[in-house]
């Protein structure tokens, strides 16, 4: 492997202490490709500027001490930088870019199969962007909308609201499927039901699988696809359900900006979290979206019936593991769906969908020189501890953001 560029970054090891670290360390760039079929490219030179802390890196960081990273890191390396998402400068175009994460020998980046390989900047395989400077694919620095193309500054504003460019892509995809689903699973109790013929049926399965929406957990995942769901389903009835107490602000905002109701859970046990659910929808769930990451979720769904019949449990955690008694399962007709993914459409979306909301008043800043001296305490005291923010991030470039007074 041929080094020809230092940079200073975060990046993660394998080690029991000090599973991530601060310094400089040599750049690789290896040819890699966006999709199946086209050619692979070497990477060009990007700035970092903006990065936000994604529970994914956090897990890593947990992988790291227990020595198990080895196939994460990029081939012939013992380290990875972390970091997925943020803004970058790219230098030779003078202008700013969103990376597209995911790429590979793929077809399709959410329906990845066994003969396709992948790599995810800053996750699996390929260095991230919390770094001084990086390489990345040509194809997958993606473009502001064309208002903010000329920018020589980015709008702090704006670059919070941008860090959620990652996280609302997969929003938009989880919407996506559960409306493929949901068409599919319901358009023919709709025709049944109405005596309407099968496109008819189809508008209407559209619409009745999120009748009654519970999102179990408030993370950034949560709030995106309750925002996805409410921007596609104004009549649906949505319910946030999380230990949080209801005068945080994430709680007072998904109720102020998405017209859905919250429930803390906190001091109740599983039977009391379930009929309070139920009483607060009006009746059992036609879609459960668990995003908590404790098994807490299908317990509620399932064993204690919140999900109904003919209903779509969407696993967004990762770790718990997704029980249910086959048979009531089978006989209430229920799916469970499961994919954590995007495609570039669903990144493009997510930015111009991004560059007009305010989403930015859920970002807190950590200084970053309280960061790079000890990212492992900033990890566990700062970003994740129990009253983090729901979004931390750090200006990585100053030099390229402009902080409106």
């Amino acid at each position: 492997m041929i080094y020809d560029l230092k940079t200073n970054a975060t990046y993660f090891v394998n080690d029991k202490n000090k599973p991530i670290r601060y310094g400089e360390i040599n750049l690789i760039n290896p040819p890699r490709r966006r999709l199946r079929n086209e050619p692979e490219k070497e990477g060009i030179t990007a700035l970092s500027v903006f990065c936000g802390f994604c529970g994914t890196d956090f897990e890593l960081m947990k992988m790291g001490r227990e020595c198990k990273l080895d196939a994460k890191f990029p081939f012939g390396e013992q380290r990875l930088i972390n970091g997925h998402e943020g803004v970058v400068w790219v230098p030779n175009e003078s202008r700013f870019a969103i990376v597209l994460i995911r790429g590979g020998d793929s077809c399709d980046p959410t329906r990845f199969t066994e003969d396709e390989s992948y790599f995810e900047y800053g996750c699996d395989g390929a260095d991230g962007i919390f770094c001084d400077q990086g390489y990345f694919n040509p194809d997958m620095l993606l473009h502001l909308p064309e208002k903010y193309e000329k920018l020589e500054k980015l709008p702090l504003s704006l670059a919070k609201r941008l860090v959620f460019s990652d996280p609302y892509a997969c929003a938009i995809f989880q919407h996506e499927r559960m409306c493929d689903i949901g068409i599919a699973q319901n358009f023919r109790v709709e025709m049944a039901k109405c005596k309407c013929d099968g496109q008819t049926a189809k508008k209407l399965a559209y619409e009745s699988t999120f009748d009654r929406v519970v999102i179990f957990g408030l993370g950034t995942t949560g709030l995106f696809i309750g925002d996805q769901i409410r921007r596609n389903h104004k009549n649906a009835k949505i319910l946030f359900a999380a230990r949080s107490s209801e005068k945080t602000d994430k709680a007072n905002f998904v109720k102020e900006n998405l017209n859905a109701e919250y429930m803390s859970t906190a001091d109740m046990n599983e039977s009391e979290i379930a009929q309070s659910i139920i009483d607060n929808l009006g009746g059992t769930a036609t879609v459960f979206v668990g995003t908590s990451g404790t098994e807490l979720e299908s317990a509620i769904a399932f064993e204690h019936g919140v999900l109904g019949c003919n209903g779509i449990y969407d696993s967004f955690s990762l770790g718990p593991k997704v029980t249910y008694d086959t048979m009531p399962f089978g006989f209430k007709n229920q799916v469970i769906l499961a994919s954590i993914n995007f495609t570039q459409k669903h990144m493009e979306q997510a930015i111009e969908i991004l560059c007009e909301s305010n989403f930015d008043e859920l970002v807190e800043l950590i200084d970053k020189e309280e960061f790079i001296s000890d990212p492992v305490y900033a990890y566990e005291n700062r970003i994740y501890n129990k009253g983090a923010p729901l979004k931390t991030a750090v200006i990585w470039n100053k030099e390229y953001i402009y902080e409106e007074k």
